[in-house]
């Protein structure tokens, strides 16, 4: 761990600008990165990284070291929607991990990026190279991964600043009334059990836009639409409704689909970190999607 200690000389600034001007090589993505892992204090007092600074106050920043990644290259098909020098999306299969974790070294997306000779960006750690944004290992669709710093950097300010669009398709159980709504409720650890997550009072803002497309039989079929990008937000936030996501075994106790839940992430649409361009990308509905899709239709 590298300690980095500064005195600050004038009043007014915010914290994170303050380090990105005067913390030697710190990208503001990076220090941002690491006030949210607690890793800075100010006057030994953990802070936001909007905080404003006075004069004489001490910053502490603990910048971990590198260690050597250990991942290794694996074969494992992907389909790649579009590729450039500086980014690849793809349609991620339900059932693969995105980055390496407990259980999952050597079979996730990372791994398998790697195996197609892929450069990836660091900023995103050793276990996370070029991650972004991530979809849950039962959730399939659309993902974008950078391939440089720069372009990391470029995708990690547009979702944080909601730039970014994202559509999820997702199929619930009952009819969710009303056909249009927006889930304004924050998202934090269930304090019962604590590998899940739950709408709490003083967890993180979360919000969810919904509109439904159709109702059939006993279920819905809607697009989802998450304008923050909580834990497992569309879930947590559909079960909170009363109406959990067909097959989520997590917040529905469901195993209609045998071990994959009906949440697909169908478009998302950002500007080119090389050009500025809008583009949208899209992943159709995954076959064993449709063919459930189809079953509740006719029965």
């Amino acid at each position: 761990m590298r300690i980095l200690k500064l005195r600050v000389e004038e009043s007014g600034e915010r914290l994170d600008k303050y380090l990105a001007e005067h913390g030697e090589e710190l990208t503001r993505s990076r220090i941002q990165q690491l006030i949210e892992q607690g890793l800075v204090t100010l006057d030994g007092k953990l802070v936001k990284a909007g905080v404003r600074l006075k004069a004489g106050q001490e910053i502490v920043v603990q910048v971990p070291v590198p260690v050597p990644s250990e991942l290794g290259p694996a074969v494992i098909p992907l389909h790649i929607l579009y590729e450039d020098e500086d980014l690849i999306v793809l349609d991620k299969p339900a059932g693969l991990v995105t980055h390496p974790g407990p259980g999952h070294r050597q079979d996730t997306l990372v791994n398998a990026l790697l195996g197609r000779g892929t450069g990836l960006s660091t900023i995103g750690g050793v276990e996370r190279p070029g991650i972004v944004h991530r979809l849950d290992k039962h959730t399939s669709g659309v993902m974008v991964v950078a391939k440089n710093d720069r372009t990391f950097q470029s995708l990690a300010a547009q979702f944080k600043g909601r730039e970014v669009h994202k559509e999820y398709i997702a199929l619930v159980r009952g009819h969710l009334r009303p056909a249009e709504g927006i889930v304004d409720a924050p998202i934090g650890r269930d304090p019962r059990y604590r590998q899940r997550m739950a709408v709490v009072d003083g967890g993180r803002p979360a919000r969810t836009r919904y509109r439904v497309l159709r109702y059939l039989n006993s279920y819905t079929l809607l697009v989802a639409m998450p304008e923050t990008g909580r834990t497992h937000q569309i879930r947590v936030h559909l079960a909170a409704l009363g109406h959990p996501v067909v097959g989520d075994e997590v917040y529905g106790r469901d195993h209609a689909l045998g071990g994959r839940h009906f949440l697909h992430a169908a478009a998302v649409t950002f500007r080119l970190p090389s050009t500025g361009e809008q583009v949208e990308f899209r992943a159709e509905l995954p076959a064993e999607l449709q063919a459930f899709l189809e079953k509740c239709s006719s029965s």
